[in-house]
């Protein structure tokens, strides 16, 4: 199967991403034959390390695809990085603004011309203090409904070990097993055709987040917890929200 080409910037990231990932821990890419080698696809990923990113493009890039990643705006402004991402055809997600529906418009646009786009539906990375998933925005599942491609679910483990941000600690040594796995695509087929609104959108996320919920749970050997993280109420809960918080909630 031949690369997809990604052009200077992704090949300039690879070199960089490439022996950070081993330097950082000793990566296990499992699931990327649930990718598909061509074609518009949709990752959406847990989030419990700034050091994700890395072993998601990586994960998508060994499977010989090119990621897009949508990421909050403020990343474009880092010198020299911002400018990585603008090359690299990445997607800028500006939240709580009239700039929002543009996102999810490039995102559905990536995904109509073949592209691979990643989405961490949490928004940051979580607050669980158990590191599973949080309560999450529900971009990923207006992107899956307003896309006809298939929709992975992904999970990361190990890299929080490394890089625990929140606590504030960095233990690259000794090296660590680092897992990314995605799952078999996700079944929306009873969601397809339906009036898309705050009631079927949080429907999604729920699946979305559930299904990558039990595959960190089989990484993790442990059971996982009902519900999920909200930071707003320090707790868990399978709440939905309302309509308004839904509306309010941005594309990512």
């Amino acid at each position: 199967m031949a690369r997809e080409k990604g052009g200077f910037w992704v090949g300039l990231a690879a070199a960089v991403f490439y022996p950070l990932s081993y330097l950082a821990g000793r990566p296990d890419y499992q699931g990327r034959e649930h990718l598909p080698a061509e074609g518009g696809a949709l990752v959406v990923a847990n989030h419990i390390s700034y050091l994700d990113p890395v072993y998601t493009a990586l994960w998508v890039h060994t499977a010989r695809r090119v990621p897009r990643f949508l990421a909050k705006a403020s990343l474009w402004k880092i010198p020299v990085f911002g400018k990585v991402l603008i090359g690299s055809g990445q997607i800028p997600v500006y939240r709580d603004s009239a700039d929002a529906q543009q996102s999810l418009s490039a995102g559905v646009e990536g995904l109509a011309n073949g592209k691979v786009v990643v989405i961490y539906p949490e928004g940051t990375i979580t607050r669980d203090p158990e590191g599973w998933p949080m309560h999450s925005r529900t971009g990923a599942a207006r992107l899956a409904l307003s896309s006809d491609v298939p929709v992975l679910p992904m999970v990361h483990w190990g890299t929080r070990e490394v890089y625990d941000h929140y606590n504030k600690k960095v233990r690259p040594l000794p090296r660590r097993r680092i897992t990314v796995r995605a799952g078999e695509p996700i079944d929306l087929s009873a969601y397809r055709g339906r009036p898309i609104d705050a009631t079927i959108l949080r429907e999604v996320t729920e699946l979305f987040m559930t299904r990558c919920k039990e595959l960190l749970a089989e990484v993790r050997d442990e059971t996982p917890p009902p519900g999920f993280y909200r930071r707003a109420a320090e707790g868990r809960t399978a709440e939905a929200a309302t309509p308004e918080a839904e509306r309010n909630g941005g594309p990512a």
